[in-house]
Protein backbone atom coordinates (compact mmCIF):
# COMPACT_ATOMS: atom_id res chain seq x y z
CA UNK A 1 0.00 0.00 0.00
CA UNK A 2 1.39 3.41 -1.28
CA UNK A 3 1.97 5.78 1.90
CA UNK A 4 1.74 9.27 1.63
CA UNK A 5 4.07 12.60 2.06
CA UNK A 6 4.13 12.11 5.91
CA UNK A 7 6.59 9.13 6.39
CA UNK A 8 9.66 9.23 8.00
CA UNK A 9 12.21 7.20 9.47
CA UNK A 10 15.17 5.10 9.18
CA UNK A 11 12.60 1.86 7.60
CA UNK A 12 11.50 4.07 4.59
CA UNK A 13 15.33 5.34 3.63
CA UNK A 14 16.11 1.54 3.68
CA UNK A 15 13.12 0.45 1.55
CA UNK A 16 13.88 3.12 -1.05
CA UNK A 17 17.95 2.41 -0.57
CA UNK A 18 16.48 -1.21 -2.07
CA UNK A 19 13.94 0.08 -4.28
CA UNK A 20 16.96 1.94 -5.90
CA UNK A 21 19.38 -0.98 -6.33
CA UNK A 22 16.95 -3.04 -7.21
CA UNK A 23 15.56 -1.27 -10.45
CA UNK A 24 19.04 0.27 -11.06
CA UNK A 25 20.28 -3.26 -12.14
CA UNK A 26 16.67 -4.17 -13.34
CA UNK A 27 16.09 -1.32 -15.95
CA UNK A 28 19.72 0.94 -15.74
CA UNK A 29 20.23 4.11 -14.25
CA UNK A 30 18.59 6.34 -17.06
CA UNK A 31 15.29 4.29 -17.24
CA UNK A 32 15.17 4.76 -13.75
CA UNK A 33 13.18 7.95 -12.11
CA UNK A 34 12.31 8.77 -8.95
CA UNK A 35 8.73 8.11 -9.36
CA UNK A 36 10.15 4.54 -10.17
CA UNK A 37 11.91 4.13 -7.13
CA UNK A 38 9.20 5.64 -5.11
CA UNK A 39 6.58 3.25 -6.23
CA UNK A 40 8.93 0.21 -5.83
CA UNK A 41 9.43 1.68 -2.06
CA UNK A 42 5.57 1.90 -1.49
CA UNK A 43 6.00 6.29 -0.63
CA UNK A 44 4.90 9.01 -2.33
CA UNK A 45 7.33 11.40 -4.36
CA UNK A 46 7.05 13.91 -1.91
CA UNK A 47 8.23 11.38 0.93
CA UNK A 48 10.90 10.56 -1.51
CA UNK A 49 12.56 13.98 -1.75
CA UNK A 50 11.95 14.42 2.33
CA UNK A 51 15.05 12.17 2.64
CA UNK A 52 16.86 12.57 -0.76
CA UNK A 53 17.55 15.46 -2.90
CA UNK A 54 18.21 13.09 -5.96
CA UNK A 55 17.65 9.19 -7.37
CA UNK A 56 21.53 8.83 -7.31
CA UNK A 57 21.81 10.21 -3.89
CA UNK A 58 19.14 7.28 -2.85
CA UNK A 59 22.19 4.61 -3.24
CA UNK A 60 24.87 6.97 -1.71
CA UNK A 61 26.06 6.96 2.15
CA UNK A 62 25.34 9.89 3.69
CA UNK A 63 28.59 11.55 3.20
CA UNK A 64 27.00 15.19 4.86
CA UNK A 65 26.79 13.00 7.89
CA UNK A 66 29.96 11.28 7.43
CA UNK A 67 31.92 14.43 6.42
CA UNK A 68 30.49 15.92 9.93
CA UNK A 69 31.44 12.89 11.95
CA UNK A 70 35.13 13.19 10.30
CA UNK A 71 35.54 17.03 11.24
CA UNK A 72 34.25 16.26 14.66
CA UNK A 73 37.41 14.05 15.21
CA UNK A 74 39.78 16.34 13.68
CA UNK A 75 38.19 19.09 15.95
CA UNK A 76 39.14 17.63 19.11
CA UNK A 77 43.01 17.13 18.56
CA UNK A 78 45.75 18.71 19.77
CA UNK A 79 48.95 19.76 17.83
CA UNK A 80 50.57 16.52 19.25
CA UNK A 81 47.73 14.02 18.16
CA UNK A 82 46.93 15.75 14.73
CA UNK A 83 48.11 12.78 13.21
CA UNK A 84 46.07 10.15 14.90
CA UNK A 85 42.90 12.56 14.72
CA UNK A 86 44.02 11.59 10.98
CA UNK A 87 44.02 8.38 11.30
CA UNK A 88 40.85 7.57 13.33
CA UNK A 89 39.29 10.19 10.70
CA UNK A 90 40.34 7.81 8.22
CA UNK A 91 38.95 4.67 9.35
CA UNK A 92 36.15 5.97 10.39
CA UNK A 93 35.41 6.44 6.86
CA UNK A 94 36.03 3.23 5.64
CA UNK A 95 34.26 1.35 9.03
CA UNK A 96 30.99 3.03 7.84
CA UNK A 97 31.71 1.58 4.47
CA UNK A 98 32.56 -2.13 5.65
CA UNK A 99 29.09 -2.02 7.94
CA UNK A 100 27.16 -1.81 4.84
CA UNK A 101 28.81 -5.00 4.14
CA UNK A 102 27.12 -5.88 0.39
CA UNK A 103 25.53 -3.01 0.07
CA UNK A 104 29.09 -1.01 -0.38
CA UNK A 105 30.00 -3.90 -3.06
CA UNK A 106 26.46 -3.51 -4.83
CA UNK A 107 27.32 0.38 -5.10
CA UNK A 108 31.03 -0.45 -6.03
CA UNK A 109 29.74 -2.41 -9.06
CA UNK A 110 27.08 0.05 -10.15
CA UNK A 111 29.71 2.78 -10.23
CA UNK A 112 31.89 0.92 -12.06
CA UNK A 113 29.78 1.15 -14.89
CA UNK A 114 27.37 4.02 -14.87
CA UNK A 115 29.41 7.08 -15.26
CA UNK A 116 27.28 9.66 -14.02
CA UNK A 117 27.30 7.40 -10.50
CA UNK A 118 30.90 7.36 -10.81
CA UNK A 119 31.39 10.73 -11.23
CA UNK A 120 29.20 11.16 -8.50
CA UNK A 121 31.74 9.31 -5.97
CA UNK A 122 34.61 11.06 -7.34
CA UNK A 123 33.06 14.36 -6.08
CA UNK A 124 32.19 13.12 -2.95
CA UNK A 125 36.19 11.67 -2.35
CA UNK A 126 36.88 15.58 -3.51
CA UNK A 127 35.20 16.68 -0.49
CA UNK A 128 37.38 14.53 1.86
CA UNK A 129 40.10 15.59 0.38
CA UNK A 130 39.74 19.22 0.71
CA UNK A 131 37.95 18.73 4.57
CA UNK A 132 41.92 17.40 5.08
CA UNK A 133 44.01 19.69 3.38
CA UNK A 134 41.81 22.39 5.62
CA UNK A 135 42.70 20.60 8.69
CA UNK A 136 46.52 19.36 7.91
CA UNK A 137 47.72 23.13 6.43
CA UNK A 138 46.12 24.57 9.64
CA UNK A 139 48.65 22.33 11.45
CA UNK A 140 51.79 22.79 9.07
CA UNK A 141 54.25 25.67 9.98
CA UNK A 142 54.12 28.83 7.94
CA UNK A 143 56.44 28.37 5.16
CA UNK A 144 55.80 29.01 1.74
CA UNK A 145 55.35 25.18 0.56
CA UNK A 146 53.13 24.48 3.36
CA UNK A 147 50.52 24.94 1.10
CA UNK A 148 51.60 22.50 -1.62
CA UNK A 149 52.42 20.20 1.26
CA UNK A 150 48.87 20.01 2.37
CA UNK A 151 47.73 19.06 -0.59
CA UNK A 152 50.23 16.15 -1.16
CA UNK A 153 49.46 14.55 2.07
CA UNK A 154 45.67 15.06 1.90
CA UNK A 155 46.01 13.79 -1.18
CA UNK A 156 47.78 10.55 -0.05
CA UNK A 157 45.42 10.26 2.93
CA UNK A 158 42.60 9.96 0.78
CA UNK A 159 44.39 7.40 -2.07
CA UNK A 160 45.45 5.34 0.85
CA UNK A 161 42.23 5.28 2.46
CA UNK A 162 40.31 4.45 -1.18
CA UNK A 163 43.19 1.80 -1.96
CA UNK A 164 42.58 -0.18 1.11
CA UNK A 165 38.45 0.24 0.55
CA UNK A 166 38.69 -1.05 -3.18
CA UNK A 167 40.59 -4.36 -2.01
CA UNK A 168 37.74 -4.89 0.47
CA UNK A 169 35.38 -4.36 -1.98
CA UNK A 170 36.86 -6.57 -4.44
CA UNK A 171 37.11 -9.12 -1.12
CA UNK A 172 40.89 -8.87 -2.14
CA UNK A 173 41.50 -8.25 1.75
CA UNK A 174 39.98 -9.87 5.30
CA UNK A 175 41.12 -7.50 7.00
CA UNK A 176 41.14 -3.93 5.88
CA UNK A 177 41.36 -2.13 9.59
CA UNK A 178 44.53 -3.10 9.86
CA UNK A 179 45.64 -2.55 5.92
CA UNK A 180 44.61 0.90 6.92
CA UNK A 181 46.75 1.53 9.47
CA UNK A 182 49.40 0.38 7.86
CA UNK A 183 48.97 2.29 4.56
CA UNK A 184 48.45 5.24 6.71
CA UNK A 185 52.07 4.50 8.30
CA UNK A 186 53.06 4.82 4.95
CA UNK A 187 51.71 8.04 4.84
CA UNK A 188 52.62 9.64 8.06
CA UNK A 189 56.25 8.49 7.12
CA UNK A 190 56.09 10.61 4.10
CA UNK A 191 55.59 13.57 5.49
CA UNK A 192 56.20 13.96 9.06
CA UNK A 193 59.35 15.15 10.62
CA UNK A 194 61.51 12.01 11.19
CA UNK A 195 62.25 11.62 15.60
CA UNK A 196 58.98 13.31 15.65
CA UNK A 197 56.14 10.17 16.42
CA UNK A 198 52.20 10.48 16.23
CA UNK A 199 50.87 11.17 19.49
CA UNK A 200 53.76 12.33 21.08
CA UNK A 201 52.54 15.37 22.80
CA UNK A 202 54.94 17.69 20.89
CA UNK A 203 54.20 20.31 18.11
CA UNK A 204 53.33 18.47 14.75
CA UNK A 205 55.29 19.80 11.94
CA UNK A 206 54.63 17.85 8.52
CA UNK A 207 57.22 18.12 5.95
CA UNK A 208 58.04 15.85 3.10
CA UNK A 209 60.96 13.13 3.63
CA UNK A 210 61.43 9.38 3.08
CA UNK A 211 63.40 8.32 5.92
CA UNK A 212 61.39 7.09 8.30
CA UNK A 213 60.91 3.42 8.22
CA UNK A 214 57.10 2.67 8.09
CA UNK A 215 56.77 -0.17 10.45
CA UNK A 216 58.24 2.09 12.95
CA UNK A 217 55.57 4.78 12.47
CA UNK A 218 52.77 1.61 12.06
CA UNK A 219 53.78 0.93 15.84
CA UNK A 220 53.37 4.03 16.94
CA UNK A 221 50.15 4.77 15.67
CA UNK A 222 49.19 1.24 17.19
CA UNK A 223 50.64 3.25 20.35
CA UNK A 224 48.54 6.03 19.91
CA UNK A 225 45.35 4.90 18.94
CA UNK A 226 45.31 2.68 21.83
CA UNK A 227 46.39 5.38 24.41
CA UNK A 228 43.66 7.70 22.95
Amino acid sequence: MREDGTVTGTGVRERLVDAAFELFDERGYEQTTVDDIADRAGVGRTTLFRHYRSKEDVIFPDHDRLIAAVRDRLATSTAGSALVAVVEAVRLVLLHYIEEADRARHRYALTSRIAVLRDREIASVARYQRLFREFIAGRMAPEPASALRAELMAAAVVSAHNHVLRRWLRRDTAEPAAELDAAMAQVIALFTEPGTPPGDGGSTVLVLHDRRDPEVVAATIRRALQQA
